[in-house]
């Protein structure tokens, strides 16, 4: 069975690492989150704080866009944005992934706490009951804080998640 983890589009794009898993992956991705990726490219601002890391990291950010303007790729996304919570067919990567994008919508549930790039990760998570994969420490920790019902991975815990992460049955009785 696929490991699922909702995560944003940008963490592809930052950790290689994570097209490679040691076994079948599907990463759930807020539309909002591939946005993002647009941003990031036409910015001026650093993605990375090193300027040859910032260099590379912005290459694939162009090529993860490239990927999703793909015509077949395209299409399937479209397909996830005609209705809010709408996912799109599995977006095929490489062996061991898979994409699958959703039409998150903020509804402002934890908009006192979280940004709505935030809120739509963890929305998505319990929507689609699944694990959230990130790098944001202070995400991680002001989970904890409010008790927000999502299993969170740091993505310096992906081979460990990827191999002994919970199936969701056993996620929702913890």
């Amino acid at each position: 069975m696929n490991r699922r983890f909702v995560i944003e589009a940008v963490m592809v794009a930052v950790y290689g690492e994570l097209l490679v898993p040691s076994r079948p992956v599907e990463y759930v991705i807020p539309y909002s989150s591939i946005l993002e990726l647009y941003e990031m490219r036409g910015s001026s601002e650093p993605v990375m704080p090193d300027p040859e890391e910032d260099a590379h990291v912005k290459k694939k950010i162009g090529e993860l866009i490239e990927y999703f303007e793909d015509s077949l790729n395209k299409k399937k996304i479209e397909r996830a944005l005609q209705a809010p919570w709408r996912k799109s067919p599995p977006l095929l990567v490489n062996d061991n992934v898979t994409f699958t994008i959703v039409y998150a919508m903020d509804n402002a549930q934890y908009g006192e706490t979280f940004d709505p790039i935030e809120t739509e990760l963890l929305l998505t998570a319990i929507n689609e009951q699944a694990p959230l994969l990130t790098d944001q420490l202070e995400l991680l920790d002001k989970l904890i804080e409010t008790d927000v019902p999502v299993q969170a991975f740091d993505v310096d815990d992906f081979e460990f998640a990827v191999e002994d992460g919970m199936e969701a049955e056993e996620w929702k009785t913890h």
